[in-house]
């Protein structure tokens, strides 16, 4: 067996459940109750980019925050309260709780999790890793505290380029895990000698090059947006790549009017307000007579419902996250490093 075939797990992720649907009156009443809870509680919701619109815009309204994982970990920890409504993933939530360890952190469901850290276990890619020992290893932060653990490094989307480029520089060769359509992307830039983890998102995977093209002659004047996330052949066609902030700020900074939009659609409700006189078209997920599982929303980012964050403001029990503390500090080295880059490269 290969190191690549070695590395591969099993991506055929049973998906949650959705939400069940409520009625204009049930969803009113939800928000009042849970702004209610959250001055009772002295809590802060933080929703992610690629949550539901509503959810994201109750965050606004409540004096909450809606980013990337590591804003809304950075955002949890300087900010006063004392609990944390965590709306993502885990690993988003885990991350809250490593940086802010004096503070309860929550999540409408411990259940949301990601294919990108279901798909590297911590015990297969330490394997991976004691394989090759000279190897500085460099995880995305869509993974569990175990891996980030086991990592020299942690990068976001939006800082790997610059921080793989400077480990390069200096010569180290690097283990990347576990995106490796963002990995790819990263070697391509930079030139790295990387070996790859082969992971992978299930909404991002899902983008057709095919369809993708077809769009783009039905809408020629329209710029594509992608997340790097996605395969090459869809980076390829991308008039802008980037994390999920960085395409928020190409959005509004590019000319054209309408823009192909290639990453999970939750994006759009910050995007548009970025730009709101421009159209924003869903990039295709399925090519002519086929079928997409995700259609470009996540599963798990979906069962952070307006019904689960009041449950976990009546009741932590089952709500709240917890990390062990010698993993934490163990896990905060990698992340310190990538905080102490970041705030030197500014």
């Amino acid at each position: 067996m290969s190191q690549i075939e070695q590395a591969i797990i099993e991506s055929d992720y049973p998906f949650p459940p959705k939400p069940a649907e409520l009625s204009e009156a049930e969803r009113q009443a939800y928000k009042a109750r849970i702004k209610a809870l959250l001055i009772e509680k002295n809590a802060v919701l933080i929703a992610h980019y690629y949550t539901d619109p509503e959810i994201q815009a109750l965050a606004e309204e409540t004096g909450g925050y809606v980013a990337d994982s590591l804003e809304m970990a950075r955002f949890g920890r300087d900010h006063k309260a004392d609990t944390l409504i965590i709306a993502g993933v885990k690993f988003m939530g885990e991350t809250a709780k490593i940086l802010t360890p004096n503070k309860k952190v929550l999540m409408p469901t411990l259940e949301a999790t990601c294919s990108l850290d279901l798909g590297c276990p911590v015990d297969k890619f330490s394997e991976f890793c004691d394989q090759h020992p000279d190897h500085t290893v460099v995880v995305y932060a869509n993974t569990s505290a175990a891996v980030k653990a086991r990592a020299d490094w942690v990068v976001t989307s939006a800082i790997a380029l610059d921080i793989v480029e400077h480990l390069d520089s200096e010569g180290k060769k690097i283990i990347w895990g576990p995106d490796r359509h963002l990995g790819a992307y990263i070697e391509k830039q930079t030139g790295a000698e990387m070996l790859m983890w082969q992971g992978a998102c299930i909404v991002h995977d899902e983008f057709k090059a095919k369809a993708l093209k077809d769009m783009k002659a039905v809408y020629p004047d329209a710029a594509v947006l992608v997340h790097p996330e996605s395969p090459a052949n869809i980076v390829e066609l991308a008039d802008a790549v980037g994390s999920t902030s960085q395409l928020i700020k190409a959005a509004h900074s590019l000319p054209n009017k309408k823009l192909i939009v290639a990453t999970d659609r939750g994006i759009f409700y910050k995007m548009q307000q970025a730009c709101p006189d421009k159209e924003l078209i869903e990039a295709p997920t399925a090519g002519s007579g086929a079928t997409c599982r995700t259609c470009a929303h996540c599963p798990w980012m979906a069962m952070n419902g307006l019904q689960a964050i009041e449950k976990s403001l009546i009741d932590a029990t089952g709500h709240e996250v917890f990390v062990d503390p010698e993993l934490a500090k163990q896990a905060m080295i990698p992340l310190d490093r990538m905080l102490s880059f970041a705030a030197s490269n500014k």
